[in-house]
């Protein structure tokens, strides 16, 4: 189900002041970077992805590539930098970017 504008507000809020967790490098989305954002997304359910691809059509298509594979939604892009969302199914309450106050 998309995300409303007032739910992206609120991600967007606390996903000021995440790092990056995963890079997508020259090697695109490879096996492990999918299962390190699925690792990451489990643990913290809100996360930012750098992507250090150089082509920006090539970041595009990569964007919506990652978020499908890891049955994951997009909040929002800047630049190099995507931030996406996916509730895990037994929230970590000491990892997770969405429990933890902000």
């Amino acid at each position: 189900m998309p995300l409303t504008a007032q739910q992206k507000k609120h991600y967007r809020a606390i996903g000021h002041k995440l790092n990056p967790v995963v890079i997508v490098a020259g090697n695109g989305l490879s096996e492990g970077v999918i299962e390190e954002t699925l690792r990451a997304l489990e643990d913290h359910e809100l996360i930012k992805v750098k992507f250090q691809v150089g082509d920006r059509e090539v970041k595009k298509s990569l964007i919506p590539q990652l978020c499908q594979q890891c049955d994951a939604e997009l909040v929002q892009t800047i630049g190099n930098i995507a931030l996406i969302l996916k509730h895990a199914s037994k929230p970590k309450v000491q990892l997770s970017n969405l429990t933890r106050p902000i």
